[in-house]
């Protein structure tokens, strides 16, 4: 088993996810055997392959991690970065793996990246490296509808993964389920409407329950709802961007703070985050933006008297330098592995509430689920009953206004409630139906187990209780 590091040495992202697990299963009664299982890797695979561009050969390396196979497919996305390697993509794999057992999606763990800064290559380079890339890993299985699924993750969109699925298809043109071999497709490629905000849109959903539950935001030393409350988020890319608008436009919660590469914006009176997002599109960062406070250092603003913070973007971001130092007392981990495990430690024992990233960002995985159950069905969902839940509520409505105007009362239902009540729900209102309510459901899992045993101190200690819990069924209904 990897050892802790001490004190005074600030652990790497793959230490601080085994120091994780290793926290929660000194709690579990596991067999020493199944508890290195589920603990290690099962596989990784690296390929360097070369792609001739602008008159030269280059080469380039990429990893393919499988970490838990107690379910199949595995799932996990392709992140395009210049400081992509081993431990990382296995740390990100063993985080699939435990946030895919926490919201119940029937998919083991995996992850891959492409050392490479995107930025760096014209788009039709991109295909051709994206497409080499995604041959080697083809002709492995180590992408298959029913073996590997892949989706984005940083530096990668539906650009990316339609690319991908395509290379697929030309490689396996007789399977009818081709397109299910990725996720995070663009609509008329076998995506799925909310694939692109689903990951944001998990992360509205999950404070919106950790606020339905009064006691839990007490012990975060905050009240009442989202309304008002201040938020500072780091990296508006496309979980931060999400996040922030929706929790700022539907919520009623202030955005005083976005955390960029080229430092922060702060404003007392809170930031609007459309305006903002259009500007770094336009200017390719947040400087010179009118209406709010620049700090050159982003990282300081961290440490900005909020109610809320958000890091949305790289892993490790507070770690043992400045965790003493944050003073949100809620800390909701969009990204992941934003909080390093010396960093857990001091920020638990101050009495902050971490929401832990294995829930956090799960969104994006759950609704990845739902593109590829709808790739496997060969139909969109509410195709087949979307009409027919419309006549049943005009039936409903009909008779309501027909034994209101047979009593003699002068009734009659507005056109604005009417219109709304009419419609049927369509692909994107179940999709964000069925990512709410897994939501919901996975953090009254985690909650459940936070306050009726006293030995867990954390939500993330009780998620990972939950996950390897659901991981070592799996393996124990296998015979292991």
């Amino acid at each position: 088993m990897t050892v802790g590091p001490s004190a005074a040495r600030e652990p790497s992202f793959r230490e601080s996810v085994d120091m994780m697990f290793n926290r929660a299963v000194r709690l579990m009664d596991l067999s020493p055997g199944l508890e290195e299982k589920i603990r290690v890797c099962n596989a990784t695979y690296t390929v360097r392959f070369g792609v001739r561009l602008r008159g030269a050969i280059h080469t380039f390396t990429g990893y393919r991690a499988v970490h838990s196979e107690h379910m199949e497919p595995v799932k996990g996305g392709i992140r395009y970065a210049l400081n992509v390697h081993q431990d990382e993509v296995e740390a990100l794999a063993a985080l699939m793996t435990y946030k895919c057992a926490l919201v119940e999606v029937p998919y083991g763990g995996s992850k891959g990246g492409l050392c490479i800064d995107p930025r760096a290559w014209d788009e039709h380079e991109l295909e051709q490296i994206t497409r080499r890339f995604a041959y080697e890993l083809i002709k492995r299985d180590l992408i298959n509808p029913a073996q590997n699924v892949p989706a984005p993750d940083m530096g990668t969109g539906e650009r990316e993964m339609a690319w991908i699925a395509d290379q697929y298809s030309r490689m396996h043109t007789t399977d009818i389920n081709a397109k299910a071999c990725v996720t995070g497709k663009p609509l008329h490629a076998g995506g799925i409407q909310g694939r692109v905000e689903a990951t944001g849109r998990g992360v509205q959903y999950a404070l919106r329950e950790f606020f339905r539950h009064p006691d839990d935001v007490t012990k975060a030393g905050l009240s009442g709802s989202l309304e008002g409350k201040k938020i500072i988020v780091q990296g508006l890319g496309n979980v931060g961007y999400h996040a922030a608008k929706f929790l700022s436009e539907e919520d009623g919660a202030q955005i005083i703070g976005i955390i960029e590469r080229d430092g922060a914006l702060l404003s007392d009176k809170g930031l609007n985050v459309e305006d903002v997002k259009q500007w770094i599109a336009k200017n390719g960062g947040i400087t010179g933006y009118p209406d709010a406070r620049h700090h050159a250092e982003g990282a300081e603003s961290l440490e900005t008297d909020c109610d809320i913070l958000i890091p949305a973007a790289m892993e490790g971001v507070i770690n043992l330098s400045n965790a003493a130092r944050i003073k949100a007392p809620l800390i909701l981990e969009a990204a992941n592995g934003p909080i390093t495990a010396g960093a857990d430690d001091i920020l638990r024992e101050k009495g902050t509430v971490i929401i832990p990233d294995m829930y956090a960002n799960a969104g994006g995985v759950t609704v990845s689920y739902f593109e590829w159950v709808k790739n496997l069905s060969h139909i969109r969902f509410g195709r087949m009953e979307r009409r027919a839940e419309e006549a049943r509520h005009l039936l409903l409505v009909n008779e309501i206004e027909r034994i209101a105007s047979g009593r003699g009362a002068n009734i009659s239902l507005s056109d604005g409630f009417k219109s709304e009540y009419l419609r049927g729900a369509g692909e994107l209102e179940l999709v964000r139906s069925g990512l709410d309510d897994t939501m919901r459901t996975a953090y009254q899992s985690m909650r459940q187990v936070w306050h009726s045993r006293p030995e867990v101190e954390d939500l993330r200690t009780a998620a990972y209780l939950v996950s390897i819990g659901r991981v070592a069924a799996s393996y124990r209904a296998k015979g292991l």
